[in-house]
């Protein structure tokens, strides 16, 4: 197995347009509801499937329709499965995506099964096998994130396994406090911008890199939406554009960008044809 992606897998319903909460006790309507799987885990799962790159989800779902509906998806898209657990105290997780006429998205989340993975549901055995283990949505995960993590990947670089991961947005806002213990033993580190800001306090993409870098992390790759993407390792700088698209809503970008990246990685492609 090329990458393995351990983290949050969710169920999103997307609506739109919402442009204004309703009164308490009114009605306001909209004109679109979808249904996807989603979460960061399960987003870049199945677009580096997409790539032709050989890849598994390891995480926690629920025991209920909305489980099946995710394991579903992600045998539909080949990702393999072996590492998904099901609980059976604790639905799977769920969004709900407001998306506003520019785009612009807001969520109500219910954390679920994702908030009870801890490191007795890793199976450790399937992440020695992989080129890359890619944790996605840390600091949603909270009996995995922090000092769980950071050992399991300890362990996985001490198997030779190349180590990635992203962040989600930090409600609690403990964001280096629960990260500090995991940058020491991360390669790749993927986190928004604006997730950046937060966690190193300062706001350049030069001075964001360095603060993650001399914690040893070897690439780091800051996803700056419409600006596009900022890159640096020991050795490279990279300001990238973003590709101009028709913008429906920026759903799930970020773990596009995150697959295309460590696809990018697992084909050995130099650091500027992969972002």
């Amino acid at each position: 197995m090329d990458v393995l992606c351990l983290g949050i897998f969710v169920v999103d319903v997307i609506a739109r347009p919402i442009d204004k909460f309703p009164e308490k006790g009114k009605l306001e309507l909209f004109d679109e509801l979808e249904l996807h799987t989603g979460g960061c885990a399960n987003n870049t799962a199945i677009g580096l499937a997409k790539l032709g790159i050989s890849v598994g989800g390891m995480g926690k779902i629920g025991q209920d329709g909305f489980g099946d509906f995710v394991l579903r998806t992600l045998d539909e898209n080949g990702v393999d499965t072996l590492g998904m657990v099901r609980d059976a105290n604790a639905n799977t997780s769920f969004t709900f995506v407001m998306v506003a006429s520019d785009g612009e998205r807001t969520f109500f989340h219910y954390m679920g099964a994702n908030a009870a993975l801890s490191a007795t549901d890793i199976r450790l055995e399937l992440i020695k096998e992989c080129k890359i283990l890619h944790i996605a949505g840390s600091l949603l995960m909270p009996k995995f994130d922090g000092e769980p993590t950071a050992h399991l990947l300890r362990q996985a670089k001490a198997a030779g396994v190349t180590t990635s991961l992203d962040t989600v947005w930090d409600a609690t806002g403990n964001w280096l406090k629960t990260l500090e213990p995991c940058l020491p033993y991360v390669d790749i580190f993927l986190p928004s911008i604006e997730e950046a800001k937060q966690l190193t306090g300062l706001d350049s993409p030069p001075e964001i890199a360095q603060f993650l870098m001399d914690y040893g992390i070897q690439t780091v790759a800051l996803k700056m939406g419409e600006r596009g993407s900022y890159v640096r390792t020991k050795d490279e700088e990279l300001y990238v554009p973003a590709y101009k698209v028709n913008v429906v809503d920026a759903t799930g970008a970020g773990d596009a960008y995150v697959a295309g990246f460590l696809a990018g990685t697992v084909m050995g492609w130099d650091m500027k044809r992969t972002t």
